[in-house]
């Protein structure tokens, strides 16, 4: 059942969690909507677990948020289709009241849905047997009823859609040793997978259980469509946990890569300008996933040895080595400059011939790199 105490108050991570949706929600469909309009489709945003629209302070849950940047477009205001669902009937009720409520909502072509229905294998193969328009998913379950490696798998099989879903990392953490949600695990992991979890958490440091889970449940999103994971974790007010995190999936690299830097700009900490992916009210260093521990300083060095010997352009080094790191664009244009006026690798065209901003010279995305053969380890120098 919905814990509709959720709702009460806002909290900053709930804030965070909407920002980040909202702004990947309007940043997608500006990449998608040109397409999807050669195409004669439809553009959709589909919330599975979407809650009362308000919180009882007052403050917009991302619904409202969606809607109205929806309104304030003129191609989304003629292309975008919602549906928003709550199991819970008195949050179904209380949203369509807010969304009554909104300014310009007659201006939508398409009026929102709102639905009142449990979430489970009926809409699985309803979405299963559908092919969808370009979509953008969000799941945001209370705790892990209704979330299955499925039915994220049923939206993603489709050109254009992307799925955010929120993991409740604290309740998961513990159902996975408990067979009382047994099923409800394995609908989220895979038998097999969840099988060998079980049996690899059995004393393992709580750091130590975070990643392994996070990192399994990426490795279970790919293996089901999703071929780019970017996890944003949110520690508790001391710091000390995390207790959820915001997962995003997609196909596609330019998704990813909007995605992260949204996220980058919603950390709360950075290491030589290399975002946490973290948002932390304590704003400590923590543990992260996905090989994202390595500093900035460390990033050349990673570089010079994998790419020796290539030709690439910032463009296709950002993309060939991003995945699975939590280094954005903006790390990777710095470090070849870097490597470039200590004489480590040769630009085209070279500085002299390159523009300057703000004092410094311009690495452009079409901008060539060429990486010398593999030195020794004694001719290494640092970044």
């Amino acid at each position: 059942m919905a814990n509709n105490a959720f709702f009460d108050e806002t909290t900053e991570q709930s804030r965070v969690k909407a920002a980040i949706v909202t702004k990947y929600f309007f940043a997608w469909a500006k990449v998608i909507t040109p397409t999807a309009k050669r195409m004669g489709k439809r553009i959709l945003y589909i919330d599975l677990f979407a809650g009362p629209g308000r919180y009882k302070d007052g403050t917009k849950s991302t619904p409202l948020l969606i809607l109205e940047q929806a309104i304030a477009d003129s191609d989304m205001r003629e292309m975008l289709v919602t549906y928003f669902n709550d199991a819970a009937a008195e949050n179904s009720s209380s949203l369509t009241y807010a969304i009554e409520q909104i300014p310009g909502i007659a201006k939508l072509r398409h009026r929102p849905r709102i639905a009142n229905e449990l979430i489970g294998e009926e809409i699985v193969k309803e979405l299963q047997n559908t092919t969808l328009a370009p979509t953008l998913f969000f799941v945001d379950p209370w705790g892990y009823k209704g979330l299955s490696l499925d039915l994220i798998g049923s939206v993603l099989k489709d050109w254009g859609c992307d799925c955010i879903f929120f993991f409740n990392y604290n309740r998961i953490n513990m159902g996975l040793q408990n067979p009382m949600v047994e099923e409800h695990m394995n609908a989220l992991f895979g038998k097999v997978r969840a099988d060998t979890l079980r049996e690899q958490l059995d004393g393992m440091r709580p750091e130590d259980r975070e990643l392994v889970i996070v990192e399994e449940l990426a490795c279970a999103l790919k293996e089901n469509g999703g071929q780019f994971v970017l996890p944003f974790g949110f520690r508790n007010d001391r710091g000390e946990r995390t207790s959820h995190h915001l997962i995003f999936v997609s196909k596609h690299f330019r998704g990813y890569e909007i995605m992260k830097d949204i996220m980058a700009r919603e950390s709360t900490s950075a290491d030589q300008g290399v975002p946490s992916f973290i948002y932390s009210p304590a704003d400590q260093r923590q543990t992260l996933l996905f090989e994202l521990t390595r500093p900035l300083d460390e990033l050349g060095e990673m570089l010079m040895r994998e790419f020796a010997g290539r030709r690439l352009t910032l463009k296709q080094l950002y993309e060939q080595h991003s995945v699975g790191r939590r280094f954005i664009l903006r790390n990777y244009r710095d470090v070849v400059r870097i490597l470039e006026a200590n004489g480590r690798v040769t630009l085209t065209p070279p500085a002299a011939k390159r523009q300057k901003r703000k004092g410094e010279v311009t690495v452009a995305e079409h901008v060539a790199i060429d990486f010398p053969q593999g030195r020794s380890s004694n001719e290494r120098g640092q970044v």
